[in-house]
């Protein structure tokens, strides 16, 4: 899927949303955009862009301890605690520096932690930070194992999200359906594509996408 839109976050040309329309299924809905966000995670100056865009989001933040990330969200994650720790955001942790890391995910799909790296979560302030929202399953899921290893969900950054807040926590996202308002999530048994017999053109998830 090489043809696609492009949206620019408002004063920062670096942070792209790339939109292409069709039938796709995620893991939690069906959608009418596939959106790529695979360089702006992997690419240095997308990824710092990025970063630096989210974390102006919480300059008024009084802590956060560790930088949660979902979806392969880490290069983005590294930069967005650098940019936080450059303007003074403290962390509580014995070395005064944020903690970046993922959950790994069981076979019950279940956010997990093992015992060398439960303390990044343990008692500490977590930033949730994801690729996109729509149906909040997998935020919920993160929110779930962050109690479950006794740490505190102290916010949500995505790039894009359909939702506003869950569980009454915000979700501040850089792109939001005022900037996208074509996008729909549909439920897998209530779709109106498969039921007008639209072909579906990928299977996506947070690593990418296969064609079908």
């Amino acid at each position: 899927m090489q043809n696609y839109n492009k949206i620019e976050y408002s004063g920062h040309s670096d942070v792209i949303l790339r939109i292409t329309p069709g039938h796709f299924v995620t893991p939690h809905s069906h959608v009418n955009y596939y959106m790529d966000l695979c360089d702006t995670k992997a690419r240095m100056k997308e990824a710092r862009a990025t970063g630096e865009a989210l974390a102006e989001m919480y300059l008024a933040s009084d802590v956060i301890d560790t930088i949660l990330c979902l979806n392969g969200m880490e290069v983005v994650g590294a930069y967005m605690a650098d940019k936080l720790t450059q303007a003074g955001i403290i962390s509580m942790n014995s070395h005064k520096t944020m903690y970046i890391t993922e959950p790994e995910t069981n076979v019950n799909s279940q956010m997990m932690f093992r015992e060398n790296n439960k303390h990044m979560i343990d008692g500490k302030k977590v930033l949730i930070l994801i690729d996109s929202v729509t149906t909040g399953g997998t935020l919920q899921a993160a929110l779930d194992s962050v109690r479950f290893y006794k740490g505190e969900a102290v916010g949500i950054s995505a790039v894009f999200s359909i939702a506003t807040q869950i569980e009454n926590t915000p979700i501040r996202a850089l792109f939001t359906k005022r900037d996208f308002p074509e996008y729909a999530s549909y439920s897998h048994d209530n779709c109106p594509l498969c039921k007008s017999g639209v072909p579906v053109d990928a299977i996506c998830n947070g690593f990418g996408y296969s064609t079908v």
